[in-house]
């Protein structure tokens, strides 16, 4: 590594449902009324049509239910997608936000694959990564003062020429320093996660229950695509050529980001008149919210790069990412639950017991590995230390869009994803180091005691 229509209709019960009896002006034209009998076909019902002519029609052409049979009202997720104008940006948001989880794991293996180091690839990716830790926060300011379509989709197609350079500068034996060059000009492509939480926070600005729905399937997403991501990207690299996964990751960016920006009618206003105001970093309670966030980038790393070193000591390194996408699935079905319920209380008071759970559960694998040392074992516990990862960041990103200051929306999104990301380099480079020195096992001791620290943190600033 980031849409206001009417509200929705209250659900329609059994009890206030009538059966629809044939009256004279519902009837199709042409169909004569003769001797009290509708024209019907062999079949009972006209052809071609599928109802009685006398048969009113609910809304979309679907019959009326029928007296006595019950009807569910939908969901939260189906009522949410139902407003308009969502399905269509949510569809290229989705297609633009899977090459988030491909581009580090395809450029690591096209450039390993090219020059025989991996030391090298870590090194290009992590540039690429402290870059975009920079870079991000201004694209976002950008984006709030001009409007999405007007800078994202310029951002993603510069960020798309980069990937293409380092495709062109791996294939073509250029000097290592044109890779870190290459790799650093796709830093610019936006927080996909912040545009579309942005949207939803506009199309449902005062319905607060809504929103948490909105914000809990953004998660779910966002797990998701970090779960099929790596494993689309080796497969790509792997069984087409070593550029196909950085390939195929620049068109699916680049079509779903102008599918994205293409709705209009659920994009919010661009904020000029507000973006001159206080940084979100200045606003009440952000700064602690994005210590947290860097904490929590923590655990995410170490628990990735630990997972990989256990896996292969295990001599079964190839299964390390089934493993972690069982972490990734727990997570994702957790989220989804989690916005599906009504919460309890504000974000805020949430938020420190989500992340009470989230360090609890990620005792889980230390314990499994230390006591078991089976691979099997462990994947069970991280699928289950997985299901509190979701309601800890859908709460924080909440709290997050509470404390932006309004028309920075987007700055303020992607200052969470920057320390997420900034945790994540540094988890990986903390959890590698123990695993190399002490042990893999020993190594699940650093995203416990990062999990720790975020609760620390969180108690330590709550309001």
């Amino acid at each position: 590594m980031p849409d206001t229509p009417s509200r929705p209709h209250p659900a329609v019960t059994a009890d206030t449902l009538t059966a629809a009896g044939p009256r004279p002006h519902d009837r199709a034209p042409g169909h004569a009324h003769t001797s009290g009998h509708a024209h019907t076909s062999g079949h009972g019902h006209t052809p071609g049509h599928g109802h009685t002519p006398g048969e009113d029609l609910a809304p979309g052409g679907e019959h009326p239910p029928r007296e006595g049979r019950r009807t569910r009202p939908p969901g939260p997720y189906r009522r949410l997608l139902a407003r308009p104008g969502a399905r269509a940006f949510t569809a290229g948001n989705l297609i633009a936000r899977l090459p988030m989880g491909m581009f580090g794991v395809s450029a690591v293996m096209m450039i390993a694959d090219a020059r025989g180091s991996y030391a090298l690839a870590g090194s290009v990716t992590a540039t690429g990564l402290a870059v975009t830790a920079l870079v991000a926060p201004w694209t976002a300011r950008l984006v709030d003062r001009h409007g999405q379509a007007r800078i994202a989709l310029p951002a993603t197609l510069l960020a798309t020429l980069g990937g293409l350079a380092l495709m062109l500068c791996v294939r073509g034996g250029a000097p290592d320093w044109t890779l870190f060059a290459a790799y650093a000009a796709t830093a610019t492509c936006p927080n996909v996660g912040g545009l579309s939480r942005a949207r939803w926070n506009h199309l449902l600005k005062g319905d607060p229950e809504a929103l948490h729905t909105a914000n809990s399937f953004e998660q779910a997403v966002d797990e998701l695509c970090f779960m099929l991501g790596p494993v689309l990207a080796a497969f790509l690299c792997t069984s087409l050529f070593p550029e196909a996964g950085t390939l195929v990751g620049g068109v699916l960016l680049l079509t779903g980001m102008a599918v994205f920006t293409a709705q209009r009618s659920t994009e919010p206003p661009p904020g000029r008149h507000t973006t001159c105001g206080p940084s979100p970093l200045r606003s009440p309670g952000m700064p602690p919210l994005l210590l947290v966030c860097l904490a929590m980038g923590v655990v995410f790393g170490a628990m990735e790069v630990v997972t990989i070193a256990f896996a292969d000591a295990q001599g079964h390194r190839s299964a390390a990412g089934v493993v972690l996408g069982l972490q990734a699935a727990g997570s994702c079905a957790a989220g989804l639950l989690y916005g599906a319920l009504r919460p309890a209380g504000p974000a805020a008071r949430r938020h420190p017991w989500c992340i009470a759970a989230m360090t609890a559960l990620m005792a889980l694998p230390l314990l499994a590995a230390t006591l078991t040392g089976s691979l099997p074992v462990l994947a069970g516990a991280l699928l289950v230390a997985g299901m509190a990862t979701a309601p800890t960041m859908i709460t924080g990103m909440t709290l997050i869009q509470e404390r932006t200051p309004e028309g920075r929306l987007n700055e303020g999104m992607t200052l969470a994803v920057t320390g997420l990301l900034a945790g994540i380099g540094a988890g990986s480079a903390l959890g590698g180091w123990t695993a190399e020195h002490l042990s893999a096992t020993a190594a699940y001791g650093v995203p416990v005691t990062a999990a720790a620290l975020s609760l620390t943190i969180a108690l330590a600033t709550r309001r």
